[in-house]
C-alpha cells in the first residue's frame, strides 16, 4: 500500500512540472483541482518548475473490505513568474481508501471551510473599551511565517483553526484584545475562552465591517489595494455565511497578494483559491486593509 500511495503523489508531481507520465491513478476529482492549480498559474503568466512532496501516513485501519489511510502530504511548489521565483508549500490532510490493494478514493479530510462554532452575533460595539495601537505589519507577517505548518502552545488548537491562526498573527501585530468576557463582543482569548470573532470567520468578517475596538479595518474593493498583513476572508458558495479567512504575506509578481492560512496549511499561496477544493464559482471575498486603532 505504501507503494501504491507513493505512486499517486509522485505522479501529482509530474502532473504539476509537465512530465509527461501517465496520470491515470488520479481521480477524476482531485485531477480537477491539479489542473485548476496549473491553469490558476497559467493565467498569471507563472509556472511551476520544482515540485517536491514528502508523505507521512498518520493512521491504518481495515474496515471491512476496506483499508483506510490516513496521511500527510507537504508540498512545496518552486514557482517562477517572469523573472521572479519563490516557493509555495501547503499540507494536506488526506484519505486513501484502498480495496484489493488498489487505491478506489483518495481525498482531503479537512478542506478549508469554517464551521466551528455559531453564536449570536452583536454587531454593536460601541461599549467595548477601545485601546490605541499602532499595528506592526512586519510582526504579523513574520508570526505568519513562523507558524503557518505549527501550532503555539500559547493558544488554544482547533480543529478547524483559519481564523484562530489569522486572530493570532493580527495579534503578534500588536492590536490589543477586548470584550472579555463577552463572547459576542470585542475580539479575544483569555483563560481559556474566546470571543466568536477570535475564532469564527463568519463573526470576524462582520467584526472587520464594523468594529470600534478590537481589530479596526477598512474595506477595500479589490485585492491588489492589500498591503501585508491585511486579511481576506471568503465566502466559497457564496450565501452570505463566510468560511474561510487568510493574511497576506507577500506579492506576486504582478502585485497581488500571497496569502498563509491555517485548516489546510499553506503559505504563499495565491489568495483567490481557485485550486482549492472548497471553492466554487459563487465564491465571494471581503478585503480588509488593517489600520491603526
Amino acid at each position: 500500500m505504501k507503494e501504491q500511495l507513493r505512486n499517486l503523489i509522485n505522479s501529482k508531481v509530474h502532473h504539476f512540472v509537465g512530465n509527461s507520465r501517465s496520470a491515470s491513478d488520479i481521480h477524476s476529482n482531485e485531477m480537477e483541482r491539479l489542473t485548476n492549480k496549473k491553469e490558476s498559474f497559467h493565467k498569471r503568466s507563472a509556472e511551476i518548475i520544482k515540485c517536491h512532496a514528502e508523505c507521512k501516513i498518520e493512521q491504518k485501519r481495515n474496515i471491512g473490505e476496506e483499508t483506510h489511510l490516513n496521511y500527510f502530504v507537504h508540498y512545496q511548489y518552486l514557482v517562477k513568474q517572469n523573472d521572479k521565483l519563490y516557493m509555495e508549500e501547503e499540507y494536506q490532510d488526506r484519505l486513501a481508501i484502498f480495496r484489493n490493494d488498489e487505491i478506489v478514493e483518495d481525498h482531503e479530510r479537512n478542506p478549508p471551510n469554517e464551521e466551528i462554532e455559531t453564536g449570536p452575533l452583536n454587531r454593536e460595539n460601541d461599549d467595548v473599551e477601545r485601546v490605541q495601537y499602532n499595528y506592526d505589519r512586519l510582526a504579523a507577517v513574520k508570526y505568519a511565517e513562523r507558524w503557518w505548518d505549527d501550532y503555539n502552545p500559547e493558544f488554544k488548537k482547533f480543529d478547524v483553526d483559519c481564523t484562530n491562526y489569522i486572530s493570532q498573527c493580527l495579534h503578534a501585530g500588536g492590536i490589543p484584545m477586548s470584550g472579555y468576557p463577552n463572547r459576542g463582543k470585542g475580539w479575544w482569548m483569555k483563560n481559556n475562552n474566546w470571543s466568536y470573532s477570535w475564532s469564527v470567520a463568519h463573526a470576524l468578517r462582520w467584526h472587520l465591517s464594523d468594529s470600534k475596538s478590537g481589530v479596526i479595518a477598512k474595506e477595500v474593493n479589490s485585492p491588489e489595494e492589500l498591503l501585508l498583513g491585511d486579511v481576506i476572508c471568503y465566502d466559497f458558495q457564496g450565501d452570505g455565511r463566510f468560511d474561510h479567512t487568510t493574511i497576506v504575506v507577500a506579492k506576486d509578481d504582478q502585485g497581488m497578494p500571497l496569502v498563509n492560512a491555517h485548516t489546510q496549511n499553506s503559505r504563499m499561496r495565491y489568495w483567490a483559491y481557485e485550486d482549492s477544493t472548497a471553492y466554487t464559482p459563487d465564491i465571494k471575498y471581503k478585503f480588509f486593509s488593517i489600520v491603526n486603532g
